[in-house]
């Protein structure tokens, strides 16, 4: 499946950093990854520094899939807000949600600090009311987070003008946000992963996966097989082909990344994340050499042609609206693309085992917009699994929940 249209900005700017071999032969191990996107990386990680023996297939080149076209950026802030999903599964599941996404954070960035060089930077998180009649549901929002200990702050429309330049009825500030290159940690750990003894082996296919009471076997296109304890379908929206069942719609967002903005220009948006409250929405986030990174105007587009064929044109609709918001900034737009990503029912992610497929062939679904967040929180949860403990986040990303 064609996942991504244009130039995504990350491989403009990275290039191939590392080959890996194809599988040529056959491989035992604990646990085998299917995927060699961020959620297959960050899943072998957690797997192979407690002392599992992981194997890493990708069909594609590495990170080939939706991650190189991932925007990269890192909320602990769901799609779905923390009073809608109070009001479906109760106030402290969706507390749970959403701090198992804020826990997953500095967690990110201690991994980062590990790697180095994978364009990791804290940032603020402005969450904005598009329209008057959204300030009521933003500031009942804002006085859930606040109420169970979430750092935020509440800005009316007079402080925003002043700090932001933004003309808007009110938003929520959040201080705990972060953005990251995820191409490139993908790559590191992976390749951190092969230097330490890991098989990574790209442009391996897995064609069927045979499940017995005491394992695995995955056979590949070329006929090699890999005998796992446990296999994990890390796979992005390829995942699907083995769950056999909706469980998310595809939908693509767009994006485009500016030239290098001078710093006193970009004032405040240096070191802020921004989004609105209308569905679809616009989102705005700073790299680490001064551009801005501005996405959207999602559809619900699922054709590779149709996507590629509107790549300008929505580039062009998302500039008109950032200049207009900030008319003093000389937005450039270098490189734009587009990306496949998925929207589940209740923005929640699915980690875990399947009951069509039995408890030794789990799933990694990161789905949303907090995919990367969802894939360092979901990773423990999978290896909880695999050592047969019981883990808190079990139930909520579980298939069962609904």
């Amino acid at each position: 499946m064609d996942l991504k249209s244009g130039y995504p900005w990350w491989a403009v700017r990275n290039g191939l950093l590392q080959a890996f071999p194809p599988l040529e032969r056959d491989l035992r191990c604990d646990v085998l990854v299917v995927g060699g996107g961020i959620t297959g990386a960050l899943t072998a990680d957690e797997f192979a520094r407690h002392g599992h023996d992981v194997v890493v297939v990708e069909q594609r080149d590495i990170v080939w899939g939706s991650s190189a076209a991932s925007t990269g950026l890192l909320q602990y802030e769901i799609d779905t807000h923390m009073v809608d999903l109070a009001r479906q599964y109760g106030e402290d599941v969706a507390v749970q949600a959403y701090r198992a996404c804020a826990e997953a954070i500095p967690a990110l960035h201690a991994l980062a600090r590990e790697l180095r060089d994978v364009g990791f930077g804290t940032a603020r998180s402005l969450y904005f009311a598009s329209r008057r009649r959204d300030e009521r549901s933003l500031h009942a929002e804002y006085a859930l987070r606040a109420r169970h200990g979430f750092d935020v702050a509440w800005l009316g429309r007079e402080a925003l003008e002043a700090r932001y330049g933004i003309d808007a009825p009110a938003a929520i500030l959040s201080r705990l946000g972060a953005h990251l290159d995820p191409y490139r940690m993908a790559y590191r750990l992976l390749g951190r992963l092969h230097r330490r003894g890991t098989g990574v082996f790209d442009r391996t296919a897995i064609r069927h996966v045979q499940t017995t009471s005491r394992g695995v076997v995955a056979t590949a296109a070329a006929g090699d097989r890999i005998r796992a304890g446990h296999v994990v379908f890390a796979a992005g929206y390829a995942n699907r082909q083995w769950l056999r069942q909706d469980v998310a719609r595809n939908r693509s967002s767009y994006a485009f990344i500016t030239d290098p903005i001078d710093s006193e220009l970009l004032g405040e948006l240096r070191r802020t994340m921004l989004w609105e409250s209308a569905r679809p929405y616009l989102y705005m986030r700073p790299t680490g050499d001064g551009r801005l990174l501005v996405g959207g105007e999602d559809d619900a587009v699922d054709v590779p042609a149709r996507r590629d064929a509107r790549v300008g044109k929505k580039a062009r609709i998302l500039h008109e609206r950032v200049s207009k918001m900030f008319p003093h900034l000389p937005l450039r737009p270098a490189f734009s693309w587009a990306g496949t990503f998925a929207e589940t029912r209740d923005g929640l992610p699915y980690f875990g085992a399947h009951p069509r497929h039995g408890p030794r062939v789990l799933f990694a679904m990161a789905y949303g917009g907090n995919g990367i967040t969802y894939s360092m929180a979901g990773a423990s949860l999978l290896r909880a699994l695999v050592e047969r403990r019981t883990h808190p986040l079990a139930p909520l990303f579980s298939f069962r929940r609904h």
